[in-house]
């Protein structure tokens, strides 16, 4: 992981025209992207294109970034608006992709126990792909990046009670759904 101080030397080298640099800035940064692509999207076939389209839009965006905030804020915030215009290009509800996920057997349970445990992760995953972009956007930033609210609002460009109401709401709506 680059330090901050490797990170902004980076970003100069590019900035000056040297763009075989990029390649570190993507090395650095593609696996945290995809990963946050997935949760977003749900779908591995469309990771790779959206991971490709996040770091064209980032290269394009340098110039831009003001160095005000960590660039891995700056790199979820084009991921989180690329994905953003993909899904409301597409108007569709994300769907997980399950033929990797849960491919490890857990051997201290039952057969039975894990189809239970399989089948409730498979219902709360359709429940997030049902969840309005903002909500799922702002939950899983929250839940599987271990963002803070205020580093939501960042990424996400809105205020820190808009960040609170979207995971609370998220939150409720994902209970109402499991319930049913």
């Amino acid at each position: 992981m680059l330090t901050l101080e490797q990170e902004q030397q980076v970003l100069q080298q590019i900035l000056s025209g040297d763009k075989e640099r990029y390649a570190l800035i993507v090395k650095e940064y593609q696996e945290t992207v995809a990963n946050l692509c997935y949760k977003l999207v749900g779908n591995k076939l469309d990771v790779e294109e959206i991971t490709q389209q996040v770091f064209v839009e980032l290269y394009t965006a340098l110039p831009r970034f003001r160095q005000d905030s960590r660039l891995s804020t700056f790199i979820y915030r084009i991921t989180v608006n690329v994905v953003s215009k993909m899904l409301k290009h597409e108007s569709r509800f994300v769907s997980y992709d399950y033929s990797q996920e849960n491919s490890n057997t857990d051997y201290q349970h039952s057969r039975e126990d894990q189809l239970m445990k399989e089948e409730q992760i498979r219902r709360l995953h359709e429940a997030i792909g049902h969840l309005k972009h903002e909500q799922r956007t702002a939950l899983v930033l929250y839940t599987f990046n271990d963002f803070s609210y205020n580093d939501i609002a960042d990424v996400m460009q809105i205020s820190l009670s808009k960040v609170e109401s979207l995971i609370f709401r998220a939150k409720k709506n994902l209970q109402k759904m499991m319930t049913q």
